[in-house]
């Protein structure tokens, strides 16, 4: 089974997240120091990629499962405005866990963002 999530982060997206989590590091916000850097866009924290795909697999396997393992690897920036597809393949499925590899994708680009990533849930 293949799936597919996509989301485009807006600056309000990244305010909010950093406002949750306390991450105000200059690169997600600050356009003078972007500039200073050669980025003409705010760069996405890396640990959204995380909770979108946390958010992606309890839509695709309902709130009866329970994410136990998520683990990710970042490959490339993803830029304020861009859109992401999270994908993901089941790879096992047996007495009630399941496990998936994921990836997360830009849209625009082709550029893969997170990879190698993998989730096992269970289900209640």
């Amino acid at each position: 089974m293949s799936l597919a999530r996509e989301f485009t982060i807006e600056p309000p997206d990244m305010i909010a997240y950093a406002g949750a989590t306390w991450d105000w590091h200059k690169l997600h916000y600050d356009a003078d120091y972007l500039r200073e850097r050669g980025l003409d866009k705010p760069v996405v924290d890396g640990q959204m990629f995380g909770a979108h795909l946390a958010v992606a697999l309890r839509e695709w396997f309902g709130p009866d499962a329970v994410l136990t393992a998520l683990s990710f690897r970042f490959k490339s920036l993803v830029f304020a405005g861009e859109t992401i597809r999270c994908v993901g393949t089941v790879v096992r499925e047996e007495a009630g866990t399941i496990e998936v590899d994921l990836r997360v994708e830009v849209v625009d680009g082709g550029r893969i963002a997170v990879a190698p990533a993998s989730a096992t849930l269970t289900l209640q």
